[in-house]
C-alpha cells in the first residue's frame, strides 16, 4: 500500500513537473521580429499588402525592411507595405518603429475574441497566418467569393451563418466548421458562425476529432446519440470547445457536433452560405435549399489515407488547408469591413503608454 501511496505521490511530481516545463515553454515561444513584422502589415498596412493574394511577394518586401533589431525601418513606407501615416502613429516621435513597438501595437489591437481562444489553438493560428502562400489559385479563387459575401451581408451583432457541407459530415465538413469558427474568433468576426452537415450521414470521425485534439480544441462525449445514418453506425453526440465561454452567443466559443444533413433542424434554416468540401456533394447539391450564396470549395478526402502510415499527417494536412483558407478569408473579411466602415478599426494604443 505504502509503494503505492508513493508511486502516487509521485505521479503528481511528475505532472507538476510537466506543466512547468510546458508553462515555461509557452512563455519562451517567439514568433520572431520577422513575423511580428509580417502581422502589423497584415493588421495595420495597406489592404493590397495585407491581402493573402499577396502573402508572397509582401513577405519578400518585408525580407528588406526589417533591421537586425527587430524594427521596422522607413522602407516599409517605400515599399507601399505600410502608409507614412500609420508609420508614425506606430513608431511615435522617433520616426523608427522600434521592435518593443511593433509588440506594443499588435498585444493592444489583440481582438477581444482572440484572447479568449485556448492557448495552443491560439498559437497554431499564429503558424497558419504566416503561410498564406501555400494556398493554391483554386481555393484562393473561393476564399474571395466568401469574403465578398461576409463583406456585403455583415452586421455587428448578427450571426452571419456559414455551413460546410460534404457527403457524410464525418471530415471535410467537420473541420471546415471548427476551423471556421476558431478562425472568425482569432480575427474579431465573431458574428461569422460555421456549421456542417452533409447529404449522406454517418458519424463524427474519430480521425477528425484526433487532429482537432492536437492543436489544442478540446473535444468531449456528451454520452448521447444522434439518429443513425444508413450504415447504422453509432452517431455520437460531442461537445467541440476553442476558447473560453463569453456572454453572449454571439461571442460562444463552443458547438455541438455530429454528423447531420445539412438541413438538420440544429443547423440555420435561410440566409446562409453553403460551403461545398467535396466534389460529391457539389454534384449531388447544385441547388443548397435555403442558401443565400453556395461556393464550391472541394478538398481531397482524407479518407484515402485511412489505416496507413501517412493518416495522422494527411487528416493534419487537410486541417490546416482548411484553417490557413478561413484565416484569410476572415483577415480578408475584417480589413474590407474596416475600410467600408461597417466596422471600427482597431486602434493600436501610442507607444509608451
Amino acid at each position: 500500500m505504502r509503494a503505492i501511496k508513493d508511486c502516487g505521490w509521485l505521479g503528481v511530481v511528475a505532472i507538476l513537473a510537466a506543466i512547468a516545463v510546458a508553462a515555461e515553454k509557452d512563455e519562451e515561444r517567439d514568433a520572431g521580429s520577422f513575423v511580428r513584422a509580417l502581422w502589423t502589415v497584415q493588421r495595420f498596412g495597406p489592404l493590397e499588402a495585407a491581402d493573402p493574394r499577396n502573402d508572397g511577394r509582401t513577405k519578400a518586401l518585408l525580407a528588406s525592411a526589417v533591421a537586425k533589431d527587430g524594427a521596422i525601418t522607413a522602407r516599409a513606407i517605400e515599399k507601399n507595405l505600410m502608409d507614412s501615416k500609420t508609420y508614425q502613429a506606430l513608431s511615435g516621435n522617433d520616426d523608427r518603429l522600434q521592435a518593443a513597438d511593433v509588440r506594443q501595437a499588435l498585444d493592444s489591437g489583440l481582438p477581444e475574441t482572440r484572447r479568449r481562444l485556448l492557448p495552443a489553438v491560439a498559437a497554431h493560428c499564429d503558424a497558419l497566418t504566416t503561410s498564406f502562400d501555400r494556398i493554391d489559385a483554386a481555393h484562393l479563387a473561393s476564399g474571395e467569393k466568401l469574403a465578398e459575401w461576409i463583406v456585403a451581408n455583415y452586421q455587428p451583432g448578427k450571426s452571419l451563418p456559414v455551413i460546410f457541407v460534404c457527403t457524410g459530415n464525418s471530415r471535410r465538413s467537420m473541420l471546415g466548421a471548427t476551423m471556421g469558427n476558431i478562425a472568425a474568433a482569432y480575427w474579431g468576426l465573431p458574428e461569422v458562425r460555421c456549421y456542417s452537415g452533409g447529404t449522406d450521414p454517418s458519424a463524427f470521425n474519430r480521425r477528425s476529432i484526433e487532429t482537432l485534439k492536437a492543436i489544442g480544441v478540446e473535444i468531449e462525449p456528451t454520452c448521447e446519440e444522434a439518429p443513425r445514418g444508413v450504415e447504422g453506425s453509432p452517431n455520437p453526440i460531442y461537445e467541440v470547445r476553442w476558447g473560453q465561454a463569453a456572454d453572449d452567443s454571439v461571442g460562444a466559443m463552443a458547438a455541438v457536433e455530429f454528423s447531420k444533413r445539412y438541413d438538420d433542424a440544429l443547423n440555420p434554416q435561410s440566409g446562409f452560405a453553403a460551403i461545398m468540401v467535396c466534389t460529391q456533394a457539389d454534384a449531388e447539391c447544385p441547388i443548397v435549399r435555403g442558401s443565400a450564396r453556395r461556393i464550391s470549395m472541394p478538398y481531397l478526402d482524407p479518407k484515402a489515407y485511412d489505416d496507413s502510415e501517412y493518416e495522422a499527417a494527411k487528416y493534419a494536412e487537410r486541417r490546416d488547408d482548411v484553417g490557413r483558407l478561413m484565416l484569410a478569408v476572415l483577415l480578408k473579411s475584417r480589413r474590407q469591413l474596416e475600410a467600408a466602415g461597417k466596422l471600427a478599426p482597431t486602434t493600436p494604443a501610442a507607444p509608451g503608454s
